[in-house]
């Protein structure tokens, strides 16, 4: 995977926007692009698009959107902005997070009012670590499966190509920054060359990539990827062999409730909501509130590496609505009990440890003081019979640092001024979460997918169309 450089590359059709990655990024900026005008090619590696979208709840942020209003929620760019910068400590880069934010409003709008995508606002998503409001936006089945179907459908329908089984092996440049193509693998081990006026990547980032993870990412080297296999880190390496800048690659979405032996998260909401975990020892071990993705370090430092989350029934109702976790209770990977001690026998962790653990709990919630690693816990959420237990585990979901980016996604070089015709989103792109794990909620990733995507496609469309009048050749 490399940039090669031929200023003479014979290509078997020329697009006006190529697009690497037909996972929401890559499918909203073909949307984007067909509504600019122009001549529009989605390359993805398997045979139908999925990417770490589909490994999703398919849950988006946006503040401000039509749908929120309707529901009734106060909420705007800015808030949602302030939500961010203070998540991610200041660390992120306050300007791009701004910017980001504010075309959010706008992607959903367009994206449910023109394209049809059936959003629906998720008004749980409202407890989860840094949202200070209902601003999670998602399909009927609150699956990423079904987003990525729904964008789909709706880039045929705008006349924009998806060429599946089609892997980019190289980037092919001009020698002085500009794109011209790609090479496409196909699985009959052919070859061919596909031209572009710009070039979008979509790709995902490099969580699947253990070299990468190591010098990036230390504190999670060994620990379980769930992502996507095409997170190899593609997009960096091109993107550097061209002379662009890079942010962030410390930073990353990881997660501390992947249900064990199941490969299904369980939803934060089983935490944000009142629960907490314990190690195999029955106590708790960390301040769970802080977020799940800075949690995978605590849980992978426990015991042989897991946790034990612990809910109840009203908790089990309100996740009830997210697809995901109906497949978890159906596969049986929840205990139940209708007493403490009953559960702590049925998980196998000490009796009296785990009895000691919720009344500590009860008694932090009607103090409201802050416990001994920092959480308050809210009386009415007190965790009530019967109770719930899941096994989780650590893993490393994707990374949220990568090429730098403006506000129209155009991929900046090291003196800071774009690239020729490159674009970068998603995966692809610096995130909105700062340095290291603790900048991350619930949505970022899919946000800067969609949003960017967005703005990548117009940009994209708008260049190659002022710069080659004629369109597609």
């Amino acid at each position: 995977m490399s940039v090669i450089t031929d200023s003479q590359a014979e290509f078997e059709f020329i697009v006006d926007v190529l697009i690497v990655g037909a996972g929401a990024c890559g499918l909203t900026a073909a949307l984007a692009a067909c509504d600019g005008g122009a001549s529009v090619l989605v390359l993805e590696r398997d045979k139908v698009p999925l990417g770490t979208t589909a490994m999703s709840t398919g849950l988006v942020p946006a503040a401000g959107t039509r749908i929120q209003q309707a529901a009734g929620i106060e909420d705007n760019a800015e808030l949602f902005a302030e939500d961010l910068l203070r998540k991610s400590k200041g660390t992120a880069d306050a300007d791009f997070v701004r910017a980001v934010c504010a075309a959010s409003t706008e992607t959903i709008d367009w994206l449910s009012e023109q394209h049809g995508v059936p959003f629906s606002l998720f008004e749980a998503g409202g407890a989860l670590p840094g949202h200070s409001r209902a601003r999670l936006h998602g399909t009927p089945s609150r699956t990423g499966e079904e987003l990525i179907a729904s964008l789909h459908s709706a880039v045929e329908s705008a006349g924009g190509d998806v060429m599946t089984s089609a892997l980019v092996s190289e980037l092919i440049s001009d020698g002085k920054g500009m794109v011209t193509g790609v090479v496409i693998d196909r699985p009959d081990g052919s070859q061919e060359r596909v031209g572009c006026h710009t070039l979008v990547l979509a790709t995902c980032g490099f969580a699947g990539n253990p070299e990468m993870v190591a010098d990036h990412i230390p504190e999670l080297a060994g620990i379980m990827a769930h992502t996507h296999p095409g997170a190899n880190g593609d997009a960096l390496r091109w993107g550097t062999e061209l002379g662009a800048q890079t942010a962030d690659l410390g930073s990353y979405q990881g997660h501390g409730s992947l249900a064990a032996g199941h490969g299904l998260l369980l939803s934060w909401l089983s935490v944000s909501e009142g629960g907490f975990q314990v190690n195999a020892e029955g106590q708790r071990f960390s301040d769970e509130s802080r977020g799940y993705s800075e949690q995978a370090v605590d849980v992978g430092a426990q015991t042989d590496g897991f946790a034990w989350t612990i809910y109840d029934a009203r908790i089990d109702e309100i996740m009830s609505e997210i697809s995901e976790y109906r497949e978890l209770r159906n596969a049986g990977a929840m205990i139940q009990a209708d007493k403490i001690n009953a559960l702590a026998e049925a998980i196998r962790v000490p009796v009296a440890a785990l009895a000691d653990t919720v009344a500590n709990i009860a008694v932090h919630a009607q103090s409201g003081e802050a416990d001994a690693f920092g959480r308050v816990f809210q009386a009415e959420k007190t965790l009530k019979a019967p109770f719930f237990a899941a096994k989780v585990n650590p893993a490393l979901f994707h990374t949220q640092g990568g090429l730098v980016v403006d506000h129209d996604a155009r991929v900046l070089g090291a003196n800071g001024d774009p690239l020729p015709n490159l674009f970068a989103g998603g995966g692809a792109a610096r995130g909105l979460s700062g340095a290291g794990a603790s900048g991350y909620v619930a949505g970022n990733g899919l946000m800067s997918a969609t949003t960017l995507g967005k703005l990548a496609g117009r940009a994209a469309a708008s260049q190659a169309l002022a710069e080659n009048s004629g369109g597609a050749s």
